[in-house]
């Protein structure tokens, strides 16, 4: 997965911040000097040099900027390193940043392709990984990475539920974890009824995947959104709306990185993972507006917009995971559009009600180059959620705070909310940038992971 061995013949990789330029570029030989004033080597984010040393071998340059320039992205090492040509390279400086190693392994997510139907031109830039880089922690990291793009990227025609449920069955024999799953009326038979009403209408049958790994420690359980298309079912998207639908089930693809995460650095947690996987599809059997159905918590839903079917699917899993009562609960969904035009596509959005966890994240955020963005469980706003008629309305009307209404309907299927936390993702990169090539995407695994690490570590 990465060269951990060093090579004799590796080109000396050398990363150069704007204010160390000529210091620099001074140590080198005189060729590759020459080739890197011809060049306008300034030391600027993205500028790369690859220069002869003057012995027949290379050595390449690559520019980090700037603080300020630094503030405006991430993966910077990665935003270089793209532009120089294949090779196998060794870092032979230091990174000037306070957590480096995530810069080695944003130089690897760049490297990505998605090569199931077709195998792309591959240009392979190896870096020896540095001695002060875990390997095991790297690999594990690009392993769980890998996962979640390749499952959002897989369209839907080869990723339905039971794909879906294929896919977490191969994590829990890689670490050794039991799974148990629940399909189609046996969701009827044990009292999922939401999760069953939104997948019914499809040929593929709905399901609940449920996995547990870990016998020590708090009680972490993750709840991702499968909905692997949507259609919008009857109040059915426009072309525009749907085009990207395949993408839907983020929320599990990002929830089974972070499981991977957890597994694979074998944290001291008892990890559950709750997997609603269905398709929102049409057909004569599919749930209609104004339907009303009755939880799994015995809450009544009143159906105003079948396009809002995520949290139809997450309600029953999450009052399913907290009759374990679990110490720690953690929602991740491509939910709502309204969160994507508050934070746009490169913030995760998150509502919480765990101190210590939204403390411990905020940090963590920055340090994993993983962005977060708290939104509010604002009180306010629960009686935009009660429509009179039922306990509770999937899709409020009037357009205002659809982000911060979808949290609150959430919060109201889990019994603690103080160990509660919600994710509203979107899960794709639109254009690619350094270490994120375009498609999908990790939000919020790699800043949850290290969080839940202070956190475990805090209660001793």
């Amino acid at each position: 997965m990465t060269n951990s061995n060093a090579s004799q013949d590796a080109i000396p990789l050398i990363v150069v911040p704007m204010d160390q330029v000529k210091e620099t570029l001074d140590t080198l030989p005189a060729s590759a000097k020459e080739m890197a004033e011809i060049h306008g080597f300034k030391g600027a984010l993205g500028q790369a040099v690859y220069a002869p040393d003057g012995a027949g071998k290379y050595i390449a340059l690559v520019g980090f900027g700037d603080a300020e320039t630094r503030r405006r992205g991430r993966f910077h090492l990665a935003n270089g390193a793209q532009k120089l040509p294949s090779g196998i390279y060794s870092l032979t400086s230091a990174i000037p940043c306070e957590n480096p190693q995530y810069e080695v392994l944003g130089w690897h997510l760049a490297n990505y392709k998605f090569d199931r139907y077709v195998k792309p031109s591959t240009v392979d830039r190896v870096l020896v990984t540095p001695d002060w880089v875990d390997q095991h922690w790297l690999d594990t990291m690009i392993s769980a990475e890998t996962l979640c793009r390749d499952l959002v990227n897989t369209p839907s025609n080869d990723m339905g539920p039971a794909e879906l449920e294929q896919a977490a069955r191969d994590l829990a024999k890689r670490y050794n974890a039991d799974l148990n799953v629940i399909i189609g009326q046996d969701l009827i038979d044990q009292n999922f009824p939401m999760v069953h009403a939104v997948g019914r209408a499809s040929s593929r049958a709905p399901r609940l995947i449920d996995l547990r790994w870990g016998e020590i420690g708090p009680k972490v359980t993750l709840v991702g959104k499968g909905v692997c298309f949507d259609t919008g079912g009857l109040d059915l998207k426009p072309a525009s709306g749907m085009g990207l639908m395949k993408k839907d089930m983020g929320g599990a693809a990002n929830t089974m990185a972070l499981a991977s995460m957890i597994m694979g650095l074998n944290l001291q947690v008892q990890l559950r993972l709750l997997i609603p996987a269905v398709e929102n599809a049409v057909s004569g059997n599919a749930f209609r507006p104004q339907d009303i159905l009755i939880s799994r918590k015995g809450l009544s839903v009143e159906i105003n917009n079948t396009d809002a079917e995520g949290r139809l699917v997450l309600a029953d899993a999450l009052a399913y995971a907290c009759e374990d009562d679990p110490d720690l609960v953690i929602s991740m969904a491509t939910l709502t559009g309204a969160a994507r035009v508050a934070v746009g596509s490169d913030l995760a959005a998150f509502f919480s009600d765990h101190q210590t966890m939204t403390e411990a994240l905020k940090k963590a955020s920055v340090s994993t180059q993983d962005p977060v963005w708290e939104l509010p469980f604002w009180d306010p706003y629960e009686r935009m959620i009660e429509p009179g008629i039922a306990d509770l309305d999937n899709a409020p009307g009037g357009g205002h705070a659809g982000a911060i209404t979808a949290a609150l309907f959430l919060r109201r299927f889990v019994s603690d909310p103080s160990r509660y936390m919600h994710f509203d993702i979107n899960a794709w990169t639109p254009a690619s940038l350094p270490g994120r090539p375009k498609g999908g995407a990790t939000q919020g695994p790699r800043a949850l992971f290290s969080a839940i690490s202070e956190w475990v570590n805090s209660r001793g």
